[in-house]
């Protein structure tokens, strides 16, 4: 579906990875895919305006919302789109939405009660926005059967693969991923993720506390200490703190900790050991443990693939 201010590249490069996959799949499988694009007129809701094989009845097995190319809060109003996404849906179509796409899923009412993943900086706008929805930030494709969704910007590519591997099977999945030289559809987009802790929420005493922590993470940061420094009871503190910053204060050291960490992966090469030392943790195989957990990879592996 074309809307106001999506990105056409991702229309575009869907629609050569289908016409890909479908070569590939060869003889072995004599199925077709059609790829229709649609875009809403001005008087009206979306009409098709671009079919692979024209003249012949439309029936939508899937419907994709692409990403946006401006930040969700630039998005749009769309209502002709959202009514045409119900309707399809209704008629059997499956629907998909990969990035900020997921705002104009969301805006048809398909996603109540749903589990979506949408593009890691965008989740917690999605949350505040829809609060029947349930966004699961760490997924890069999240198939939840009749609706599909898909992470980061250019996670186009995992989510046109995994709709590959449905209509064609995994060996022509995986045989159209070496050709793009793409990987097959990825689990998590927590490697790709930033850190952006929220110092704008006006509670100057876990204010406080945010910088006290972030001025020495090497520091025991004991959650009594850090209690006492914002002049709060635990409970009280334990509270105002996830309120302000959306994690706990545990949660919020690990964050620091293994953002500082990965960038020091990205630009030394200094062992493993002494990085966890440099961030805090006097135990290598916790921290091991916790950069696991935060990034989704190994803090190996995070070297091999982001180290300069």
């Amino acid at each position: 579906m074309i809307y106001p201010d999506c990105q056409l590249s991702a229309i575009y490069g869907l629609t050569d990875l289908f016409r890909i996959a479908g070569e590939w799949a060869g003889s072995d499988n004599p199925r077709q895919v059609r790829v229709t694009h649609w875009r809403a007129q001005e008087d009206g809701e979306p009409m098709c305006v671009w079919d692979t094989h024209p003249n012949k009845i439309h029936h939508l097995d899937y419907v994709i919302t692409p990403p946006s190319i401006v930040m969700p809060h630039q998005m749009q109003s769309m209502p002709r789109e959202a009514a045409w996404l119900r309707a399809q849906h209704k008629e059997g179509s499956r629907v998909c939405s990969i990035c900020a796409g997921a705002f104009v899923l969301a805006e048809s009412g398909l996603l109540q009660g749903r589990r979506v993943t949408t593009h890691w900086a965008f989740a917690k706008h999605l949350a505040e926005s829809y609060q029947e929805i349930e966004v699961a930030d760490r997924n890069l494709v999240l198939d939840d059967g009749d609706v599909i969704s898909a992470g980061g910007i250019l996670a186009w590519t995992d989510l046109g693969l995994t709709l590959v591997e449905r209509l064609f099977g995994r060996s022509t999945m995986l045989s159209t991923a070496r050709f793009l030289v793409v990987q097959p559809p990825r689990a998590t987009q927590l490697p790709f993720t930033e850190f952006i802790p929220d110092f704008d929420h006006g509670d100057e005493a876990i204010l406080r506390v945010q910088h006290h922590i972030h001025a020495d993470l090497t520091a025991s940061l004991n959650l009594g200490d850090l209690a006492d420094l914002a002049h709060l009871g635990k409970r009280t503190f334990m509270r105002r703190f996830a309120k302000a910053t959306s994690l706990n204060p545990t949660q919020y050291i690990q964050q620091a900790r293994v953002a500082k960490a990965r960038g020091i992966l990205e630009l030394t090469s200094r062992p493993l050991d002494q990085i966890a030392w440099e961030v805090g943790y006097k135990d290598p195989s916790a921290f091991s443990k916790i950069f696991q957990r935060v990034s989704g990879i190994s803090a190996s592996e995070y070297r091999r693939q982001f180290g300069v």
